[in-house]
């Protein structure tokens, strides 16, 4: 891929990607999988900028924003961070690797953001912390079967249409 073109293939994945997003149900939606395929397949502001933009647009009609949207967008944007790791692969491992390791960050900075916003629940103590974890726990499991099931879909949609339609968005081999 060339440095500083417009990718419009990727962008066009990214805005199909914020479409699913309003009509799925509650964790277990595309935008960990979209950030990450950002982080990859976009450079520079365009990535960081796109998962936010995503949000911001969304979630009004999504039920809006709470205490913890700041801890959210902060996390998706590591998720980005995440997917900058993966520009130069089309490894389904690696990138697996990342929607894990993106759907992991998420649970564990948005269930601190639960812990803080909700002492009387959870009680300001490490038991009460380990307790905001466990009971998020099940929701952890359907943001980590959409972050890589999304993820699959992006990049292996990617890959196709790369190699068929807009061969300029194809990533470049890595030397090994």
């Amino acid at each position: 891929m060339q440095k500083d073109t417009v990718r419009p293939l990727a962008i066009g994945l990214i805005v199909l990607g914020a479409l699913v997003r309003v009509t799925q149900a509650v964790n277990f939606a595309p935008v960990g999988a979209l950030s990450l395929f950002a982080g990859a397949r976009l450079r520079s502001w365009h990535a960081y900028l796109l998962p936010i933009v995503l949000m911001a647009i969304t979630d009004p009609f999504l039920g809006g924003y709470s205490y913890a949207t700041p801890f959210v967008y902060g996390s998706f944007l590591i998720t980005v961070w995440i997917g900058t790791k993966l520009r130069r692969t089309e490894n389904p491992l690696w990138i697996g690797a990342g929607a894990v390791a993106g759907s992991l960050q998420f649970f564990l900075i948005t269930n601190f953001a639960s812990w803080l916003a909700y002492p009387q629940t959870y009680g300001r103590s490490v038991a009460g912390l380990v307790n905001c974890y466990i009971a998020g726990i099940p929701f952890y499991g359907r943001t980590l079967a959409s972050d890589v099931f999304y993820a699959g879909v992006l990049f292996g949609l990617h890959a196709w249409l790369s190699r068929t339609v807009a061969r300029n968005e194809r990533v470049a081999a890595q030397a090994v």
